[in-house]
């Protein structure tokens, strides 16, 4: 697969995928469940997660970005993220691609990546 074809690509690259993470992120932060998760955190580390959610999307849809975060089991181990947690989180992450109008494949595309990192991240 080249670049041009790649969901990096088709997604409209690294502006529209950091204007999906700036439309996504205030919609967990705000959530009654979800926002304690970020509740004590500091402007500066809020713009290091946002710019590693950002680097770790490119990455893993074909883009040219390089992701040095840490893996998703080690980022996520002891937040005690549920089943429940993890429904909310995607039906975020659903709202946010709703609001971009993302073509249904890319959708169905970046909403089976999200899912495939949930063993990783989901505790109990």
């Amino acid at each position: 697969m080249t670049e041009a074809e790649s969901l990096y690509a088709r997604l409209g690259g690294y502006d529209a995928i950091a204007a999906v993470a700036d439309d996504l992120l205030p919609r967990l932060q705000g959530d009654e469940a979800l926002g304690r998760f970020w509740a004590h955190r500091g402007n500066d580390g809020l713009r290091r997660e946002k710019q590693l959610l950002i680097d770790f999307l490119c990455a893993n849809a074909g883009g040219p970005l390089l992701y040095t975060g840490r893996d998703m089991k080690i980022s996520h181990a002891g937040m005690r993220i549920s089943a429940s947690d993890w429904t909310a989180f995607l039906g975020h992450v659903g709202a946010a691609l709703d609001n971009f109008e993302l073509p249904e494949r890319e959708r169905d595309e970046v909403i089976a990546f999200i899912e495939s990192t949930r063993e990783e991240i989901v505790e109990c």
